[in-house]
């Protein structure tokens, strides 16, 4: 029998108010690992128990397949519309659709409730269907609603947990970090924004090598050996290359990629789930960013780097976030340099959701300098820096810099996030004085930090209360009587 967290429970209430308010259309946000399908079926269920009519499309012949599977599972009737498929019963109340087929046939009528997977990446088709029948509920699922044109199909965003509960209750592990030898991108072709798939595999298998032994050398010293594995490289060829060179070293990663029969990748996929495989990792490009579901892959290589799809990013770490018995954290492994440049993007998803569907959120970010890659890991081990002096994986204490570079007979302009002369971590440590000397509230400091740098201060150190400089206190000074010309216009 199917029950549901309260989390969960909670979303379901908030997706209904949103019906009852008018929104015909919503985002259930989500992070991977939240159980989306598992909500879905319940949405699904309670369709049926009311003699209405519900559907689910899906993109992916395996998708279409693994939701038939847990509806079994919960022992709910249903219909799979498919090609060929053995279970086409178009008399059931509730049908798993492919998105291909559904876009060539008309069997749905009637159709009270449609629930769109990843809807992200909603076919144009699904979206004709949605605009075409204006009496018609939809429920898009997503742990990445930041598609341009998404609020042109959905009216309405319901989140009502972020991976950071999740984390903090359990149901997801964190991840550790590690920022490895990274595929140099820098004059590499774009298409439509976004660095080309050719460049990318090119330039990634310059690097397979120190891919491989990465992963050696950190599977060995975290873990004292091989640990289920996922990595996302950058095409077919990088993922062959890949495969052979782990293969050298007297691993078996197997590669699947679009070229690959679907029998052969369900094979693949079934094998690798099971506790006693003798497959060590899976090797894919997008195969494996949604719809792959193994909670005991401890580590997730990033291979293919990506100048704005945030989207892509963080469904490939939700791919190693999913928890299992045993399982405290899941080790991720950064050769494409993705983690530093979507960092702050990342940072307000983890610990706020999505609460709106912005447009912005997918745009070519600005290359961090060599100067902010280096300051962003430890320069001993290569964890990622989270903030003090002091590296949380291995005790390394960093040597205390001034905070601009000198450089002979001049002075260095610093840029991005040590702009103004104070990096985001020393802003952070002035507040705290703020907050110790001053009687500052956190709310207080937190809106002051993201009105100097456009977000909140996630993830920094707070253990110690530095001195303002003459230039933060200038900032302060300003901000303050800004507010008070605020209220005394307001009093006029």
């Amino acid at each position: 029998m199917l029950q549901l967290r309260e989390y969960q429970e909670a979303t379901l209430e908030a997706l209904r108010q949103g019906f009852a308010q008018g929104h015909r259309t919503q985002i259930l946000y989500a992070p991977t690992g939240a159980g989306k399908t598992e909500m879905a079926i319940a949405l699904l269920d309670a369709t049926k128990k009311k003699l209405n009519k519900a559907a689910m499309i899906l993109d992916r012949v395996v998708l279409v397949n693994q939701t038939s599977t847990r509806l079994d599972k919960y022992k709910i009737d249903h219909g799979v519309l498919m090609s060929g498929h053995w279970r086409y019963r178009v008399y059931e109340k509730i049908q798993i659709c492919s998105a291909q087929t559904l876009e060539r046939r008309k069997e749905i009528e009637d159709l009270q409730l449609l629930i769109v997977d990843e809807c992200h990446q909603t076919r144009d088709a699904t979206k004709k269907l949605i605009a075409a029948n204006p009496k018609l509920r939809v429920i898009g699922l997503s742990a990445t609603p930041f598609t341009k044109g998404l609020g042109k199909v959905y009216q309405n965003v319901i989140s009502t947990v972020t991976t950071k509960q999740l984390v903090d209750d359990k149901v997801l592990v964190p991840l550790k970090v590690y920022i490895a030898k990274e595929i140099d991108m820098s004059g590499a072709a774009k298409v439509a924004g976004e660095w080309s798939q050719a460049d990318a595999t090119t330039r990634g298998m310059k690097i397979t090598g120190d891919i491989v032994q990465e992963w050696i050398k950190k599977t060995n010293a975290i873990f004292g050996g091989p640990k289920k594995t996922v990595v996302f490289c950058s095409g077919v060829d990088h993922g062959a290359d890949l495969s052979r060179k782990f293969a050298e070293q007297g691993y078996n990663f197997v590669s699947i990629s679009y070229k690959d029969q679907d029998e052969f990748k369900e094979e693949v996929l079934k094998d690798f789930a099971k506790p006693d495989t003798s497959i060590h990792g899976l090797i894919a490009t997008d195969i494996l960013t949604k719809g792959f579901d193994c909670s005991d892959v401890m580590i997730g290589i990033s291979a293919r780097p990506f100048s704005k799809s945030l989207s892509s990013h963080i469904q490939q770490m939700g791919r190693v976030m999913r928890g299992h018995e045993g399982k405290q954290f899941a080790l991720w492994l950064d050769h494409s340099g993705n983690y530093i440049r979507f960092r702050e993007e990342w940072e307000d998803v983890y610990s706020n959701g999505v609460h709106e569907l912005d447009d912005g959120k997918e745009k070519s970010r600005a290359e961090p300098t060599e100067k902010q890659k280096i300051e962003s890991k430890c320069p001993k081990c290569g964890a990622l820096w989270t903030g003090g002096d002091t590296c949380k994986s291995c005790g390394h204490v960093r040597e205390k810099k001034t905070m601009v570079s000198s450089v002979p007979g001049q002075l260095e302009e610093l840029s991005g996030a040590m702009a103004s002369g104070v990096s985001k971590q020393d802003f952070w440590y002035m507040m705290q004085f703020y907050k110790r000397y001053k009687g500052w509230s956190d709310g207080r400091m937190a809106n002051t930090y993201k009105d100097k740098f456009g977000v909140y201060p996630y993830g920094l150190d707070a253990s110690r209360a530095v001195t303002p400089t003459p230039e933060v206190t200038k900032f302060i000074d300003k901000r303050i009587k800004a507010y008070i010309m605020s209220l005394n216009r307001g009093n006029r």
